[in-house]
């Protein structure tokens, strides 16, 4: 079952305020005249001196060697797992993790490798499962290779894994032999929670990245990191499937942008997916699962109507939001929606579930 949020209904008037997803948020003005000033190159030949830019501050900003800018996280992620297993090797994560759920089965096509899914609550596993889920070595096992973690975990809620337990993770992990990835999408809004820095939060992990089109609000792009030698092996499987570019350094521009302006600002986005929880909290049949950052969870069983008949119903009056399961809703905050805006999303809602099923 995958826990992505599905399409965007079609047919229906558009919404004025959009919790679909922080995938959602554009290009502010100013970012937009970043991006038009950009000095561009090559970037396949190396020339590109705004993206060699970005994946400089990059590096330093998650404490790694070196960073390779990509146009998207799941290339991120397929990339790190391609370059650091074989064909037949496994991979331990959540079993609702991204990569397994919301990749198209890419680590199998493409690396020939299988993930193991562990269970654990709102998205995250523990140590002991972990644990435990570690075999013998053997010739009828596959080779247990990769640790992977998402941060923050998208379907467990937005929730933000605790740096002891990360570094637990990874430190059991690398006793073993295995590597570490960490899938970042949403790695600023974790810091930002947990007020440290992102190479504090990272430092176990061999490879990591972090998505600026969601709550950093760039049009595309990601940044994948870690150490030189690998870099450098990731490089050949960009060109492989296709992802270096020309002049992308007008997108870099963005995402550079992005980490100067756009970082500390998740504070707000975090306060009104709180604000959100509260208002829906107080209507009557809804049960709120407490946001930790930016995604707020919400089941409609108690109000008779399936989250999918919500949805298509708020969005007549202008209230978008994503449906994870047939119950059970999603609401992203980010910058392009305002506290007043949340305000109204809540009346709406509101007013839609007291017209009953």
């Amino acid at each position: 079952m995958s826990f992505a949020p599905p399409p965007m209904p079609t047919g229906l008037p558009p919404v004025h305020v959009n919790l679909y997803s922080d995938t959602q948020s554009k290009p502010t003005a100013a970012m937009k005249a970043a991006m038009m000033e950009a000095e561009v190159g090559d970037e396949q030949a190396g020339t590109d001196p705004t993206i060699n830019a970005l994946c400089d501050k990059m590096a330093d900003f998650l404490g790694k060697e070196a960073a390779m800018f990509l146009p998207s996280g799941t290339m991120c992620n397929q990339i790190a797992i391609i370059t650091q297993c074989r064909p037949g090797d496994e991979i331990l994560a959540h079993e609702t993790a991204h990569i397994l759920t919301s990749e198209g089965s890419g680590a199998a096509a493409l690396a020939g490798a299988q993930i193991t899914g562990l269970r654990g609550p709102r998205g995250q596993f523990s140590l002991d499962t972990l644990r435990a889920a570690i075999r013998s070595k053997s010739r009828h096992s596959p080779p247990q290779r990769m640790v992977e973690v998402e941060q923050t975990a998208n379907s467990g809620g937005g929730t933000v894994w605790a740096l002891d337990e990360l570094n637990a993770i990874a430190d059991f992990a690398h006793e073993r032999g295995m590597v570490t990835h960490m899938d970042g999408a949403r790695l600023t809004n974790a810091t930002v929670a947990a007020g440290i820095t992102p190479a504090e939060m990272v430092a176990g992990y061999d490879t990591v990245w972090l998505d600026f089109t969601k709550g950093l609000g760039a049009p595309l792009g990601a940044v994948l990191a870690g150490s030189r030698e690998f870099i450098g092996q990731a490089w050949r499987w960009k060109q492989r499937m296709g992802g270096a570019m020309r002049q992308g350094g007008i997108c870099a521009a963005a995402c550079i942008y992005s980490l100067d302006h756009h970082v500390a600002r998740l504070a707000e986005d975090h306060a009104n997916a709180r604000l959100l929880a509260r208002g829906l909290a107080q209507i009557p049949g809804i049960i709120v699962e407490s946001p930790e950052t930016n995604l707020v969870f919400f089941d409609t069983t108690g109000t008779g109507i399936d989250a999918w008949t919500l949805n298509e119903r708020t969005r007549k009056h202008g209230v978008g939001f994503s449906v994870n399961m047939t119950w059970r809703g999603r609401a992203c905050t980010h910058l392009d929606v305002s506290a007043a805006q949340i305000e109204e999303a809540v009346a709406v809602i509101r007013a839609v579930v007291a017209e009953g099923p």
